[in-house]
């Protein structure tokens, strides 16, 4: 029984046309996901910052001193939603809590709640397609005011949330009202507004009149003699040739100023100073760029630069120098810098960059209270950074290089850089913030989910090109594996703790992929064969633990709180370590004193692996019981491993393997891959249980989920390369 009607399946459009397969999955795939870069928000710090689970930190006895009891406090914000689902969220309770979700109640806290702060209440809130308002009502009581809100997922799921004030529009995080008396029903009716409303709305959004006296530079930066700051636009010119005049602009500075247009110094002045210049302004955009220097310690320093002909306002758009969300200015600013710190032009455009200043870094800000440029990703894949994408990615690079598809290549080269590129600033950011906007999990190692698989793609990535912050990250990784993730006392790698209760003192079939490809290749990277000798080790550990002889497959957990594996063969655990097996015998050397053991392990699991091949062609989703659904992921493991073993003479009778793979690829072809390349049958990702019924009805399959996207692709690269291979033999 297929996903769909026969007539659907991409064989009936390729039939065995292995590459015609490939090319409409990967095509799919990046039609569906295209490359779009961060998208970067003004954030006021006078908000929320968040926890390392991603939810906001809302205490506003912190915010004011005194707060009468009875009042409310009010938390104002909007989510975006591609699509209708619901989001499963989080909130801890300092005080009474009431949730409201587009005008609903959504949550209320209880009498034990409210005592108990460190209690993270799940509930799953519903989204509308397109903007979903959120109001959150705080009452004080004697024992505080507030809580802490937001994702109850944050590592598939770190939200962000969005001001929702026209006044604000784009700016990431949520307003809060003063204390008030203002009932929900009276609010909900008639206060949410920014302007002419019924309750005042922070953080504060406009300078003060006094602050607006003061220099831009002297209000942003303070005024320090010596200190430079720089601020940066983009003038576009609009027409060919502009009327006379019409590019002559007046400079006024308090402070030694230096003004670059296109990267040339066009005026410099060592003190304050007034002048009229001619700016040599191209078609298109130009950028135009101020260094200055405070001279003396007054609040004057800063800067205006504007057109004097009335001609220019036709002839020139200024507009920021990069897209910034809530930025209702053209001018974004950096500083402040000793003269040793100062960043060269250059450096400027390099948007990944923290700038050092002599104190804990610096980056772009808005002239604005309190306020900073962040990227945020904002893609529902592209560029972001999880296990599974790993193996997506691999396996569309695996087919680009087997197609001689450059394109998908330069696909995964962007999507890979883009995350590494910036490693550095996501850990800046999540210190300033609490949690970075950017690589949510690699920000925040604390599994091998976080960090092996998608690093593992990185690593093979760098035969096809280089990536900026690579082996930075790599070795980021390398430290995390072998000395900071939990290890039994033999060495074997286990989860102590998780993201949520039930992974505590557990070991996972899982983690062989998470770790062992990695190890292997940054052995081969660095030339040190302790990593790879690493991945020999775990996966002869993870058989005395998981091994189930008298099948010769394996379990999917041990559980070290009941000191017994679960005896559950899930499918794709099982296609973990297959995967995992292969990867590591494909870069063994040939005299490693554990290739014969790990050899014989192979062909044992081989040999189990064959006889639960289901009639269709496909393993099942528990792979002792047809009844449950055919698998598509673990199918694709499964034929990608098998096909090593052939060709590289692992299988000492490869006939039985030959046909075992053939049959898989063309039952997947006719089962779980239409014509559109959609992928029907991956299961999504699992918890674990000592119950078969739980693999079977409780984890359902997904559309195009990315833990069977890249495998799959993978599987057909092997197809093809069995297919030549067995042709180059027969020839012979």
């Amino acid at each position: 029984m297929g996903y769909f009607d026969p007539n659907e399946s991409v064989f009936k459009k390729c039939q065995h046309d292995v590459e015609g397969t490939l090319e409409t999955i990967a095509q799919r795939y990046i039609g569906a996901n295209p490359p779009h870069p961060f998208v970067y928000r003004l954030h006021s710090r006078g908000g929320f910052a968040r926890l390392h689970d991603y939810r906001y930190i809302m205490n506003f006895q912190e915010k004011w001193d005194h707060i009468p009891n009875g009042s409310f406090v009010y938390a104002w914000g909007k989510l975006w939603s591609d699509q209708p689902t619901e989001l499963n969220l989080g909130v801890s309770c300092l005080s009474p809590v009431h949730v409201y979700i587009n005008r609903q109640r959504a949550f209320t806290s209880n009498i034990s709640d409210e005592v108990a702060p460190d209690r993270k209440n799940m509930f799953r809130g519903h989204m509308n397609k397109g903007w979903n308002e959120f109001v959150l009502q705080f009452e004080k009581t004697a024992n505080g005011c507030g809580g802490i809100f937001g994702t109850g997922s944050y590592k598939n799921f770190p939200l962000h949330f969005i001001s929702p004030t026209p006044e604000r529009d784009g700016q990431e995080g949520w307003v809060y009202s003063e204390p008030t008396t203002v009932g929900i029903e009276h609010l909900l009716a008639e206060g949410l507004q920014e302007s002419g409303g019924i309750v005042r709305w922070l953080p504060e959004l406009s300078w003060s009149a006094a602050e607006l006296q003061s220099g831009v530079f002297s209000r942003l930066y303070g005024a320090e003699a010596g200190r430079t700051a720089i601020a940066w636009t983009k003038v576009n010119q609009t027409r060919p040739t502009p009327a006379e005049g019409a590019s002559r602009w007046l400079v006024h500075h308090d402070g030694a100023l230096t003004l670059h247009v296109n990267g040339q110094a066009v005026y410099s002045a060592m003190g304050n100073g007034e002048a009229e210049i001619d700016l040599p302004f191209v078609f298109g955009d130009n950028d135009v760029v101020v260094y200055s220097t405070c001279t003396h310690q007054a609040n004057a320093w800063g800067f205006t630069l504007a057109p004097l002909s009335a001609d220019a306002h036709g002839a020139y758009t200024i507009r920021a120098p990069f897209a910034v969300e809530g930025l209702k200015d053209h001018w974004l600013y950096l500083g402040s810098f000793e003269e040793k710190q100062i960043p060269s032009l250059d450096q400027l455009a390099q948007l990944n960059l923290v700038h050092e200043d002599g104190r804990e870094g610096t980056y772009w800000r808005a002239d604005l209270p309190n306020t900073w440029v962040r990227p945020y990703l904002e893609n529902t894949l592209f560029a972001k950074w999880n296990y599974p994408l790993g193996v997506t990615l691999y396996g569309l690079m695996q087919t680009g290089a087997a197609l001689e598809r450059r394109d998908y290549i330069d696909y995964v080269l962007r999507h890979v850089e883009q995350s590494a590129s910036f490693d550095a600033y996501s850990l800046w950011d999540g210190k300033q913030y609490g949690a970075a906007g950017v690589n949510n999990q690699l920000a925040l190692i604390d599994s091998l989910d976080d960090c092996g698989s998608f690093g593992a793609t990185m690593l093979a990535a760098l035969a096809h090109g280089s990536i900026e912050g690579a082996e930075t990250v790599a070795a980021r990784i390398a430290d995390y594996i072998t000395r900071v993730q939990d290890r039994l006392p033999n060495g074997a790698l286990y989860r102590v703790r998780g993201s949520v209760d039930f992974m505590k003192d557990t070991l996972w079939c899982d983690d062989l992929y998470m770790s062992v490809p990695f190890l292997c290749r940054y052995s081969a990277l660095t030339g040190d064969p302790s990593y790879i000798n690493d991945a020999a080790n775990q996966i002869l550990l993870y058989k005395d633990y998981l091994y189930m002889p008298e099948l010769q497959i394996m379990s999917h957990v041990y559980d070290f709180k009941t000191d017994r594996p679960t005896e559950m063969p899930w499918g794709r655990g099982n296609g973990w370590v297959l995967f995992s097996l292969a990867e590591l015998l494909g870069a063994f050397p040939e005299t490693h004193e554990h290739r014969e053991t790990l050899l014989a392990f192979y062909r044992e699991l081989c040999a189990g692996y064959l006889r639960l091949q289901g009639t269709n062609g496909l393993w099942h989703q528990v792979l002792i019981d047809p009844e449950s659904y055919e698998e598509t992921s673990c199918t694709s493991m499964f034929i990608y491993a098998f096909t090593k073993g052939i060709r590289n003479g692992w299988l000492t009778e490869p006939d039985a393997y030959v046909q075992a793979v053939l049959k898989g690829w063309e039952g997947m072809t006719k089962i779980s891959i239409d014509k559109g390349g959609n992928i029907f049958g991956v299961c999504r990702g699992s918890g674990y249980s000592f119950s078969g019924r739980y693999y079977r009805d409780e984890l359902p399959w997904l559309l195009n989920d990315t833990h069977g996207i890249g495998i799959v692709m993978m599987a057909g690269v092997e197809v093809r390369c069995l297919q030549q291979f067995l042709k180059a033999g027969t020839a012979q």
